[in-house]
């Protein structure tokens, strides 16, 4: 079996706070960890990477994308199949050179995530991107937050309209059918609808608990998106596995979230890009929201994180302005608001792995997990913004992909 050994390193495995100097880590073929150490005791291998001293992190999980997006066209509506397919490739590409090693689809029409994610199982095609966990379309009520129409023809919408409990039941089992892996749920409105606001309660805590409870059953994970305090509030007394966003997360359900081991996922770039780039460029009613709460939003979030919440790194990455080569942002914007890098490394590593039930396999570089690796010039427990490197080189299971 041919072994790979990276010496050399200044290595972050992501589960203490510490680098730990002259590492080295050996891989398997299968692009497994099989022994690591320091330079007292570098084993010999088929292959040997010096890495010149630079400072090595795990790739990062990102829990939260929309890859079948356009953050700078902004098109939501009446897209094909074909354009949301070749967009979620380019897309992809450009989050996996930006660091993001595994990506969690957070709705996606037409199912592009479920059918891309398949055909890189089967090896079908060989296309360049993370490892893909799908969520397909997600669940909304009529005229709710994922009512977008699609199609050229609009014969589809971007999610299921699930307006009572079997309506939901049906359309969990469905998503089961076809291949997700996660049901996000849209429990209230949002920025980008334009026929709600924010803090709108939309699904039902019945319609909740309905998807929680057919998802759990099907070893399925629920992301709920919720940014008003009484759809926060439904989601985490429902059981869902995250709160997306979690905008008006009450003190309340903040500790309700820590009882119930309920993770948020802040996606604070999202609120952040729309105000500082959208001006004459987006609809008044998305600047007009953005700016109403996003004070509010980053203090909650702040809240959150000092009071112990489990977080998990997500971008909404593919909402306006917010690019996919540009995910590491988050990182430094949640330092912003009272993580320390540690924490925030955590949360794209072990933490997000954890939510995505992979930690067995991601998350951390320890012996038995893929090596997917970032390595970088600077060390991020010192300077978040390392992580931004554009010219920072990515591992998947061993191999450099950029």
């Amino acid at each position: 079996m041919m072994k790979t050994l990276f010496k050399n390193s200044n290595l972050f495995t992501g589960t203490t706070n510490e680098v730990i100097p002259n590492a080295w880590f050996l891989i398997d073929e299968t692009g497994k960890i099989t022994a690591s150490g320091t330079k007292e005791n570098v084993p010999t291998a088929d292959q040997v990477i010096d890495l010149d001293g630079k400072y090595v992190m795990p790739g990062l999980i990102d829990v939260h994308t929309h890859a079948m997006m356009d953050p700078v066209g902004n098109e939501m509506e009446y897209l094909s199949e074909t354009e949301a397919t070749v967009a979620s490739l380019h897309n992809f590409k450009e989050l996996l050179k930006g660091g993001v090693t595994t990506a969690r689809e957070c709705g996606s029409v037409f199912d592009v995530d479920i059918k891309l994610a398949k055909m890189a199982a089967q090896g079908t095609y060989s296309f360049t991107a993370p490892q893909i966990i799908p969520s397909g379309r997600p669940m909304s009520m009529t005229g709710g937050h994922g009512d977008f129409v699609e199609g050229w023809d609009g014969s589809q919408t971007w999610g299921y309209l699930t307006d009572s409990p079997d309506e939901m039941r049906k359309a969990v089992r469905t998503a089961f059918k076809w291949g997700a892996k996660n049901i996000k749920v849209m429990a209230t409105g949002g920025v980008m609808s334009a026929t709600d606001q924010i803090d709108d309660t939309e699904l039902s805590l019945e319609e909740l608990q309905v998807a929680v409870e057919e998802a759990h059953s099907k070893h399925m994970t629920v992301a709920a998106h919720a940014e008003g305090a009484r759809g926060i509030h439904n989601a985490v007394v429902a059981g869902v596995d995250s709160v997306e966003h979690g905008s008006y997360v009450t003190d309340e359900d903040i500790q309700l979230m820590i009882d119930k081991g309920i993770y948020l996922t802040p996606t604070l770039i999202a609120g952040y890009t729309i105000p500082k780039y959208g001006d004459g460029k987006l609809p008044q009613y998305m600047l007009d929201k953005a700016r109403s709460f996003l004070d509010t939003y980053f203090e909650r979030v702040g809240a959150a994180i000092k009071a112990g919440v489990k977080i998990s790194f997500g971008t909404d990455s593919g909402t306006p302005f917010n690019r996919f080569s540009e995910a590491s942002k988050e990182l430094e914007l949640m330092v912003s608001v009272g993580a320390t890098n540690y924490q925030a490394l955590v949360a794209a590593g072990s933490s997000a792995a954890q939510l995505l039930k992979i930690d067995d396999e991601y998350g951390t570089l320890e012996t038995g997990k893929y090596a997917d690796f970032l390595v970088l010039d600077g060390n991020p427990l010192v300077d978040i913004k390392a992580v931004q490197q554009v010219d920072k080189a990515v591992y998947q299971h061993g191999n450099k992909v950029f």
